[in-house]
C-alpha cells in the first residue's frame, strides 16, 4: 500500500470507530479509559470534564497513547502516540457534542466541558499480523 492509501485507512478508521482507549500517564504508568473521539482528517478530539484526573494528568504530562478500531467483524486498529492538550474552542465543542455524552456534560455550553486535542506524532495501522507505520 502506498501512502496515501494508508493515510486514508486511517482515516477510515477513524471515521468508523467513534469510541477508543485513551492512556495518559499517571505517577509515571499508563492510566487507560474509554473515550469518544471526534477527528478533522488525523487530528483527533475528545470529549471531557475539567474537573477530570485525565486533564490533571495531561497538563503533568501531555504524551498520551490512543487504540481505536477491532472489533469481532474488522481486525484492522491503529495506535497512535501523540501530545494531548486542553481546548476550549466554542466552534470545534459544538463540533464534537453528541447526546451520548449528557451523563456527563449538560451540554456544548457546559462551563465544565472542554475538548482534548490529541495531535499526532506516530501512527501505526495494524492489520492482523502487520504493522504499517503511517508518520
Amino acid at each position: 500500500m502506498n501512502q496515501n492509501t494508508l493515510t486514508q485507512e486511517v482515516t477510515n478508521i477513524i471515521d468508523q470507530n467513534h469510541v477508543g482507549v485513551l492512556s495518559t500517564m499517571q505517577a509515571n504508568k499508563p492510566y487507560a479509559r474509554y473515550m469518544m473521539f471526534f477527528h478533522d482528517q488525523q487530528q483527533l478530539y475528545s470529549v471531557t470534564n475539567k474537573e477530570t484526573h485525565k486533564v490533571e494528568e495531561i497538563e503533568k504530562n501531555p504524551n498520551v497513547n490512543v487504540l481505536l478500531g477491532f472489533d469481532e467483524k474488522n481486525t484492522q486498529y491503529i495506535e497512535l502516540q501523540g501530545k494531548a492538550s486542553i481546548i476550549e474552542d466554542k466552534e470545534i465543542k459544538k463540533k464534537c457534542w453528541d447526546e451520548q455524552l449528557t451523563p456527563w456534560l449538560e451540554g456544548p455550553d457546559d462551563p465544565e466541558y472542554c475538548l482534548l486535542k490529541i495531535t499526532p506524532e506516530h501512527i501505526e495501522l495494524i492489520q492482523g499480523n502487520h504493522e504499517k507505520t503511517i508518520m
